[in-house]
C-alpha cells in the first residue's frame, strides 16, 4: 500500500526554497548596488596608544593616498585588502582593518604597536623594542619613557632568548611605579647578563638573567625598604641578586678590598713572591701561615704581608752579619 503524500512537508520546504533564494538575490543586489556607489568618507580609528600616539590620522592618510584619492572614488575599484597591506607596512602599524559601512564610509580601525623598551647600540644607534620583539625606528613626533637598555651589540639583533628576556624585564619594571623611577637604565654585560643602575643611590645591581625576576624585585624591594631607614641609599656599593634566597650587599671600599684577597690568593697558588727589599737578599715565596691569613680577610692579609716582610728584613740583617764575621776571621 502507497504511503500518502505529505503536502504539508512538501509545502513547508518549498517556502523555505523559495525564501532562502530571495535572500541571496536580495544581498547580491544590495552588494551590486553598493558597489556602483561612491565612497562619501573616510573615518579612522587608532587603537593601542593609551598614553602616546606614534601615528596619527594624517600619517594613515598619507599612506592611503598615495595611489590617488578615496572619496568620490567607486568603492567596487578600491581592494580594501590591498589597502591594510599598505598601511601595514609602516612599522609603527600593528594591525589595520577597513570595511565600508552602510552610509559608504570607509571605516579605518589601526592598532598601533607599544614600545615597552628602548636600546642603545655600541655604535651609537637607537631604537625601541615592542612585546613582539619588533623593532621599531624613533619618532619625531615624541619620544616615551620607558626601561632603557645600554651595551646592545649589533650582533645580538638576532639573539632570541636574550631579546626575549629584555622584553619580560622591561615589561615588570614598567608595570612597577617604583621600580620604573627607581631603575634608570639596564647595562647588558659581555656574559649577557643585567646589571640595573638605579637612579636615588650610588650602587650598582647585579641582576643575572631573567630568570625568576619576580622574586628577584621583592628581594630588592624588600631590601630598600629596610637599608633606606637604617643605614641610606649610598651605604652600599654592590646588591647582588644572582644568589638564591638571598641579597648580598657589599659596602663601599669592600668590593675592591675583596677584589685585591682574592687577586693575592690567585698570585699565591700560583708561587708568587715578594719583591726583595735590597738587591742582595734573594726573594723568598710566602709562609703558607700568610696565604690563610690572606684569605680569611683584608685586614689579616695586610698583617700577614708584614710578617712575611719583616722576615725578610730580619734575614737580610742576618746575611750582612755574617759576611762581616767570614771578614773578621780573614783579616
Amino acid at each position: 500500500m502507497k504511503k500518502p503524500i505529505n503536502w504539508k512537508k512538501i509545502w513547508w520546504t518549498s517556502c523555505w526554497i523559495i525564501f532562502s533564494i530571495g535572500l541571496i538575490v536580495l544581498f547580491g543586489a544590495s552588494i551590486q548596488r553598493k558597489n556602483n556607489q561612491k565612497c562619501s568618507a573616510i573615518k579612522i580609528e587608532i587603537t593601542g596608544a593609551e598614553k602616546h600616539m606614534f601615528i596619527d590620522e594624517k600619517d594613515v592618510l598619507d599612506l592611503l593616498l598615495v595611489n590617488g584619492p578615496i572619496e568620490g572614488t567607486m568603492i567596487h575599484s578600491l581592494s580594501l585588502r590591498k589597502m591594510e597591506t599598505l598601511v601595514e607596512q609602516d612599522k609603527w602599524v600593528k594591525n589595520a582593518e577597513m570595511f565600508f559601512d552602510n552610509n559608504q564610509v570607509l571605516q579605518i580601525n589601526i592598532e598601533e604597536r607599544q614600545p615597552v623598551a628602548r636600546l642603545f647600540q655600541t655604535d651609537g644607534n637607537s631604537f625601541y623594542l615592542d612585546t613582539a620583539a619588533v623593532m621599531l625606528p624613533l619618532s619625531n613626533k615624541l619620544s616615551v619613557r620607558v626601561p632603557v637598555f645600554t651595551g646592545f651589540k649589533k650582533e645580538l639583533i638576532g639573539d632570541t632568548p636574550l631579546i626575549r628576556e629584555m622584553i619580560d624585564l622591561s615589561t615588570y619594571i614598567g608595570a612597577d611605579s617604583f621600580f620604573n623611577a627607581q631603575i634608570a637604565q639596564i647595562d647588558i654585560r659581555e656574559d649577557k647578563r643585567f646589571e640595573l643602575i638605579p637612579l636615588i643611590g650610588d650602587h650598582r645591581i647585579v641582576f643575572g638573567d631573567a630568570s625568576e625576576l619576580t622574586i628577584k624585585f621583592k628581594k630588592l624591594k624588600a631590601f630598600y625598604k629596610t637599608a633606606w631607614l637604617q643605614n641610606g641609599m649610598n651605604t652600599y656599593e654592590i646588591l647582588d641578586l644572582q644568589y638564591k634566597n638571598q641579597l648580598v650587599a657589599v659596602k663601599k671600599g669592600m668590593a675592591k678590598a675583596a677584589a685585591d684577597s682574592a687577586a693575592a690568593m690567585r698570585l699565591l697558588k700560583n708561587g708568587a713572591m715578594f719583591p726583595s727589599l735590597t738587591d742582595s737578599v734573594a726573594p723568598k715565596k710566602i709562609d703558607t701561615t700568610a696565604v690563610k691569613l690572606l684569605g680569611a680577610s683584608p685586614k689579616k692579609a695586610n698583617t700577614a704581608t708584614k710578617v712575611a716582610n719583616s722576615s725578610v728584613k730580619l734575614s737580610s740583617k742576618k746575611s750582612k752579619k755574617d759576611k762581616k764575621k767570614s771578614k773578621d776571621k780573614k783579616q
